[in-house]
């Protein structure tokens, strides 16, 4: 991990940092949430801005859950009408925050879905109540400390896998997935 020193596809251009995005070099956009980051990366820079990276259950708790009405399947409520979360390929990008005013979590956090896979610290484990989607060698035969969990979906994901249940996982060292991360702290 010593020789990684930006995130992938980025490169110092004459006019600044620029990015390879299908095929063509262009501006890096600074609004945009960063994508193609490890979670060595993800958790590097938490460390550096002095907080870190929430567990899997942190996460699920910020984006499903409601005191007044349990918990709910999307961040923003139960039922996706398309406006509340980039998601499906609608933009082909991570969008900037704010961009989806109808996707605010009840704890005022935005963008919980879509945009990138966000890195959590949690090992991809079985916990009580654990159902194998869709089918139990698709995941189960993954379990364990060398994968990590992923949650919220990207930008190129299906609304019904961004669900706020729904667990992705990865090598913690792949940088090739629409992943990116948030960070936490503790108060």
């Amino acid at each position: 991990h010593d020789d990684v020193t930006t995130p992938l596809f980025w490169e110092l251009g004459d006019d600044g940092w620029e990015r390879m995005r299908f095929g063509q070099s262009e501006p890096l956009p600074m609004e945009e949430a960063v994508q193609h980051v490890s979670f060595y990366e993800a958790e590097a820079f938490a460390n550096w801005v002095g907080k870190r990276l929430p567990t899997e259950a942190e996460w699920e708790r910020a984006a499903t859950w409601d005191a007044r009405r349990g918990k709910s399947r999307y961040p923003w409520g139960r039922e996706f009408a398309g406006y509340e979360a980039n998601l499906g390929r609608a933009r082909f990008s991570p969008a900037p925050a704010g961009s989806y005013a109808g996707g605010e979590s009840t704890t005022g956090c935005v963008q919980l879905a879509g945009d990138v896979w966000e890195w959590t610290t949690s090992y991809f484990e079985p916990y009580p109540g654990f159902l194998s989607y869709p089918y139990p060698e698709y995941s189960e035969i993954f379990f364990g400390e060398a994968y990590r969990v992923l949650r919220g979906g990207s930008w190129a994901t299906d609304p019904l896998l961004a669900r706020g249940s729904f667990r992705n996982w990865e090598s913690p060292g792949r940088r090739e997935a629409f992943a990116g991360f948030r960070c936490a702290r503790d108060v």
